[in-house]
This record gives C-alpha cells, sequence and structure tokens, in this order.
C-alpha cells in the first residue's frame, strides 16, 4: 500500500514539494515549538528527578546535633540548591546583630526570618514555573496551528479541482489526505507538552508544600533563640 501510494505521488516528499510558503511556514512553526518543547520537558524531568531525590534530605536535617551540621548535610545532596539557601539564609538572617547599623539589623528579628524565607520560596517557585509558561502556550496553540496548514491545504486542494473543472476522487483525496497530516503533526507537538505541563506542575505542588512546611519549621526554631552552631 505504501508503494501504491508512492507511485500516486502521496507521500510526505511530494506534499512538502507541492507545499508553498505558508504551509512550509507552518510546519516550520510546529517544528520549532516541538524542539523548545521537548527541550524544556527533557531539561526539567531531569531537574525535577534531582529536586526530588534530595528532598529526602529534610528527614534528616532535624537530626544533626546543630544547625551548621544540618545546612551542611542538605547542602550536601541538594544537587538542585533548592532548600539550602532556605536554611542557610535564614539562619544568617536570625543572627544579624543590632550593632550592624543596617535596616535589617534594626527589623525584629522574626520579622526579618519571616521575609527571607518568603523571598527564598519565591526564588525557588520562579525557577521551578520557568518554562511551563512555553508548554501551556504550545500545548494550547500547537493544535491551531496544525489546523491552520490543513485548512490552507484544503483550500489550495479545492482551487486545484476548480480549475481543473471536474471532480475525481483520487485527485481530491490525496491533496485532502496531505492537508491533514498539518492536524496529525499539531496534535503530535501539543500532546506531550501538555502531559509534561501536568506532570511538572504536580512535581512542582509537591516541592512548594515541601518548602513551605521546612520554612515554618525553621521559623519556629529560629525565633525560639535558637542560633548558628548551638
Amino acid at each position: 500500500m505504501n508503494q501504491t501510494l508512492a507511485n500516486q505521488g502521496l507521500d510526505l516528499a511530494h506534499y512538502w514539494s507541492q507545499g508553498d510558503s505558508v504551509s512550509h511556514a507552518v510546519a516550520y512553526v510546529l517544528l520549532l515549538m516541538s524542539v523548545l518543547s521537548w527541550y524544556y520537558i527533557l531539561s526539567k524531568s531531569w531537574s525535577s528527578w534531582r529536586i526530588r531525590k534530595s528532598a529526602n534530605a529534610l528527614e534528616g536535617f532535624w537530626k544533626a546535633p546543630t544547625l551548621t551540621d544540618a545546612i551542611a548535610l542538605v547542602k550536601h545532596v541538594d544537587s538542585e540548591n533548592v532548600y539550602t539557601p532556605l536554611a542557610a539564609q535564614s539562619a544568617e538572617a536570625a543572627n544579624i546583630k543590632s550593632q550592624d547599623g543596617s535596616l535589617n539589623a534594626a527589623t525584629d528579628p522574626g520579622e526579618l526570618i519571616t521575609r527571607t524565607l518568603r523571598q527564598e520560596i519565591n526564588r525557588v517557585s520562579s525557577r521551578l514555573e520557568s518554562g511551563l509558561t512555553l508548554l501551556a502556550s504550545v500545548g494550547s496553540t500547537a493544535p491551531f496551528v496544525g489546523l491552520f496548514g490543513t485548512v490552507w491545504g484544503i483550500y489550495h486542494a479545492l482551487i486545484a479541482v476548480s480549475a481543473a473543472g471536474t471532480v475525481q476522487i483520487d485527485k481530491v483525496a490525496g491533496p485532502v489526505g496531505e492537508a491533514l497530516i498539518m492536524t496529525a503533526l499539531g496534535l503530535a507537538v501539543a500532546i506531550p507538552a501538555v502531559l509534561a505541563y501536568n506532570a511538572f506542575t504536580r512535581v512542582n505542588r509537591v516541592t512548594l508544600a515541601e518548602l513551605d512546611a521546612f520554612a515554618h519549621d525553621l521559623h519556629a526554631y529560629l525565633t525560639t533563640g535558637a542560633r548558628v552552631g548551638k
């Protein structure tokens, strides 16, 4: 059957040769979308796996003899540097001396620790969400880009039939079938992006929940008068 289609000139090479600049541009846009989405899918999959792996270190954080040891323990396994800054920066904020003369030193220690923890959580949140907007955009727009290519291809097929003056099924089926390839390509680009977006959103939600709980525990510990090394 494939040989028959090839003999009839219905293969992809024929479709590409018959396409105009608009259909070629649609194909290139879909290719660019696919490359960008798969780049973020692979890179964020690797990053998410490393983050989830290092999350186990939080259990050992509170078993360390001192806060300094606890921070060193988390830093050793926190390859993505997600949890370590939360502990390190809040511990530094708790030890700012009032004699420093800075606005931070003049701030209530509890408020300063809260602000530091909030800033670090926002930093991690922004980092975790990077690339998700692109995946969501690709997932929502790629099918329509493919559909536009399909409509454009069918339009040219109908123009060719009109110019020929006769309607022959073999003359219509080929161009229309080839135009529908654009819809399939749009779906092929969109589906992985949508699935990846949903998966990363769930991982980020779990990670941020752990960070929020960790920040709450750190705040409770640091505001009781504990200091680094004690």
